[in-house]
């Protein structure tokens, strides 16, 4: 079990010996308005497991509902089997990375980049409750598209019998940050090397509708202002 801190401060994730960073402690964060910005900004996480004693790594959609994350999947993969067999459910470890900018220092040691990310410890549980599943399933839609769920159609019997999904509670969670420029030693800053942080930024393009789209429906609103 690991140890938590005896408080957090309002606002805040509690921190845990999982949560503390052994490296650049300074650049954690356990503020709630900011890990829920950083998980609402991205789009795929990794999901890591254990499974018959070795590591896995998946990436998937996932959905925030409140201090709950969704992540969804065939009935039949590997974390959604193993949380619905497991008691009280499966441990994993959920993380979500924005890369903002790339850091060029002097020396080769110092480059690196500008990030923000979130780390997710717990026990994630299937969800069984028909509507649980159905909300969760919503917010998995809205989470790529915002308002996308209300303009298609909601999975049928069939489909929502072939889709599981995951519930992993929002407890023992962190954020890191880096920003800024690169950190050079003294003795290098004489050197004649270009030296700065090349940003790097995510857009949406015009879109692209499906060739057997009926031309007389439009481009949604929720589209248009992305």
């Amino acid at each position: 079990m690991s140890q938590t801190s005896p408080q957090a401060p309002a606002g805040a994730y509690r921190s845990t010996d999982r949560t503390v960073p052994t490296r650049s402690r300074e650049r954690a964060s356990y503020d709630r308005e900011l890990v829920h910005a950083i998980l609402d900004e991205a789009y795929v996480c990794h999901l890591g497991f254990v499974r018959d004693g070795a590591p896995v790594v998946l990436p998937t959609l996932y959905g925030r509902v409140g201090e709950r994350l969704y992540v969804h999947g065939s009935t039949g993969s590997r974390p959604l089997r193993a949380a619905g067999q497991a008691d009280p459910g499966l441990p994993v470890c959920l993380t979500v990375t924005h890369v903002d900018g790339l850091v060029l220092a002097r020396s080769a040691f110092h480059h690196s980049i500008n990030y923000r990310s979130v780390v997710v410890h717990g026990i994630a549980h299937q969800v069984t409750d028909p509507e649980e599943k159905r909300t969760a399933l919503d917010a998995l839609v809205d989470h790529v598209v915002p308002g996308r769920s209300g303009d298609s159609r909601p999975a049928n019997a069939k489909e929502l019998a072939a889709t599981a999904v995951l519930r992993l509670d929002l407890d023992e969670v962190s954020a890191k940050v880096r920003s800024g420029g690169p950190n050079d030693e003294p003795e290098d800053l004489g050197l004649p090397h270009w030296t700065g942080v090349l940003p790097l930024r995510t857009g949406y393009g015009e879109p692209l509708p499906a060739d057997d789209l009926d031309p007389s429906v439009a481009v949604p609103d929720y589209l248009t202002v992305l």
